[in-house]
């Protein structure tokens, strides 16, 4: 019996074909979901913040209003002028007067203050002054005080003002005040001394308002009496 042959091997038994087999790649898996879609808490939690802004920002905007010729008046605070004079005439002694003045005035301020060496004494000696000090909104909204003194000219204005000097005089109602100026930086100071039943009064009224506000403010002032002091 003949051997087998190499030849009749490979044509009875399996042959390779010299092919190469490639595995066939799995599927890719699909990606997951954003975690904040998955759950309704998880998006709550998230929108929130926004949702708290929005209203914040909300309330906001609705306290602001437009106003298309600009900002108004600032509105006044209120002031009883006659409670606080007449708690300065008893506490400094000296005379004090409340200013009669029309209506669309508003004060809007007060303080009182004091000048070392801004008077002299009965023997002539230099002694601390004291001061009563108003402030005024005009009509036109423009700001004006009233200061009110024992002290003499040249002390009261400078405590106003060290910049001003003296300029020339208004007439008002027969009364002359002192007209004061200065520089860019330095308002007008009007000052009259009026006298009185208790002693005379260092009257100054000062400030950026006009010069018809001016004399309304020393008019309203000049012609009322002293309070009384008991």
């Amino acid at each position: 019996m003949a051997a087998d042959s190499p030849i009749s091997r490979s044509r009875s038994g399996n042959r390779d074909t010299g092919r190469v087999t490639t595995p066939q790649a799995a599927p890719e898996p699909k990606p997951a979901k954003a975690r904040l879609l998955q759950d309704g808490r998880d998006m709550f939690w998230s929108m929130a913040p926004l949702v708290l802004v929005c209203i914040v920002l909300a309330g906001v905007l609705g306290m602001c209003s437009f106003a298309p010729n600009g900002p108004g008046p600032a509105p006044v605070m209120p002031y009883d002028t006659e409670a606080a004079l007449k708690a300065d005439a008893e506490t400094l002694k000296i005379p004090i007067r409340l200013p009669a003045l029309p209506a669309g005035w508003h004060a809007n301020s007060g303080s009182r203050g004091s000048i070392d060496g801004g008077r002299k004494d009965a023997a002539g000696k230099p002694a601390r002054a004291v001061i009563s000090r108003i402030g005024f909104l005009a009509p036109t909204g423009m700001f004006i005080s009233l200061t009110q003194s024992d002290a003499d000219e040249p002390s009261l204005v400078r405590s106003i003002d060290t910049e001003v000097a003296p300029t020339g005089a208004q007439n008002v109602d027969g009364v002359q005040w002192i007209v004061y100026e200065g520089g860019e930086d330095s308002r007008p100071i009007w000052t009259t001394r009026l006298k009185g039943p208790t002693g005379p009064a260092q009257i100054a009224v000062t400030g950026p308002a006009g010069t018809d506000e001016y004399r309304t403010l020393a008019a309203a002032t000049q012609s009322q009496p002293p309070l009384p002091v008991r």
